[in-house]
């Protein structure tokens, strides 16, 4: 199994930069890809960012152009540089990993707990 431990949410008002952390343990090695979701209240899960261990990215078009994932192997950790945030932005964001061959950002196999983000203004 494989355990993900997201941090770095927090209050932040508009315009401003918060930088999430998820840390993977367990059983890494089988690990294909991860990616940042988000859930704000009453609306559906979307996938904000997501990257495969060649590196590819895929980003949702409300982001691009302000947050970038990015990865550290030998900290077999996954950030989420988030700039110019919008209260639109506010949300419980997840990280989540898969170990499929074939990544389709959709039914991934590992869940963090969460890390709440809340922009305000």
């Amino acid at each position: 199994q494989v355990q993900l431990l997201e941090s770095g949410g927090g209050l932040v008002q508009a315009w401003g930069s918060l930088r999430l952390s998820c840390a993977a343990s367990g059983s890494i090695f089988s690990i294909n890809a991860m990616g940042w979701y988000r859930q704000a209240p009453g609306k559906q899960r979307e996938l904000v960012a997501g990257i495969t261990s060649s590196s590819r990215t895929k980003y949702a078009d409300s982001v691009k152009g302000r947050f970038t994932i990015s990865r550290d192997n030998a900290k077999n950790t996954v950030y989420l540089q988030m700039n110019s945030l919008k209260p639109e932005d506010t949300a419980v964001y997840y990280c989540a990993a898969d170990r499929a061959s074939v990544v389709v950002w959709s039914g991934m196999d590992y869940w963090g707990k969460g890390t709440l983000v809340t922009v305000s203004s």
